[in-house]
């Protein structure tokens, strides 16, 4: 009941917003070139769906966050784990990761398309970075906070180091290494169309692009509402699985990264 209410709530604004957007329409409160009427972008949506446009954009984009996501999770979390499992190694990385951290992917795009062309490997790789830092850091994070006495125990049984990862830190650190993959996984959809409105040539961002070009509000705005929506959707199925992947935390307030 309690999660059905703060549905019903989270709808207010989205709904009149839209009320807005029919009333401005119908009493011509704006230029109807610039911001379409609902039933325009209607019959536009329905257009892009029935010809395929949509879904083959679509398709492209998942694939490349998929794949990007994928390799980032590959390179993140085991550099995550020996830096969190070996202290020692971190006065030697860490200024770099910091210094990494803090360039936004899209600003290595004009040197990406220098050294790779305009191809799927820049748009790739910006995924790749987007997606990377959140990982990283927060199983660092998780590893590196993992209770010492709960290591000891394991010591005190006999647990090699394998076996303490698998049964103590990694159970541990879990919330932690699912937060960093859900902001990611968020990370990734936003870069990857802001490097396809750039250089692309399918895609959703650039399907907005096109729209934009040809003077086609209704696109646009198809573009950015199927955005969010499907980056909302994404965000429900992975936010359901987190905690179906640690059932020990089902009773505490744990958000896997919503905030």
């Amino acid at each position: 009941m309690l999660h059905r209410s703060s549905l019903f709530k989270g709808l207010y604004i989205p709904f009149l917003i839209f009320a807005a957007w029919i009333a401005g329409s119908h009493f011509s409160l704006w230029n109807a070139y610039i911001i379409p009427s609902p039933g325009e972008v209607a019959d536009a949506f329905a257009q892009v769906v029935a010809d395929g446009s949509l879904s083959k954009h679509l398709a492209v984009s998942f694939a490349r966050v998929f794949s990007g996501f994928g390799a980032a999770l590959l390179l993140a979390f085991p550099l995550a784990v020996a830096l969190g499992m070996n202290r020692h190694w971190n006065p030697y990385v860490h200024i770099s990761l910091e210094c990494l951290r803090h360039i936004p992917p899209l600003a290595t795009i004009p040197i990406l398309i220098l050294w790779f062309g305009i191809g799927e490997a820049p748009k790739m790789l910006i995924v790749i970075m987007a997606t990377f830092f959140p990982i990283f850091f927060n199983t660092l994070h998780g590893v590196a906070s993992c209770d010492n006495k709960l290591i000891e125990v394991g010591n005190s049984f006999g647990m090699n180091r394998r076996a303490i990862f698998r049964h103590i830190v990694l159970p541990a650190s879990l919330p932690s290494v699912l937060v960093g993959m859900r902001l990611g996984l968020g990370y990734s959809w936003r870069a990857l169309v802001g490097a396809e409105l750039i250089a692309a040539s399918s895609g959703i961002g650039y399907m907005i692009l096109d729209a934009e070009q040809l003077s086609r509000p209704d696109l646009v705005i198809i573009g950015i509402l199927t955005i969010g929506f499907m980056g909302t959707l994404i965000d429900w199925v992975f936010f359901r699985l987190a905690k179906k992947l640690v059932p020990w935390k089902e009773g505490e307030e744990t958000d896997y990264g919503r905030g």
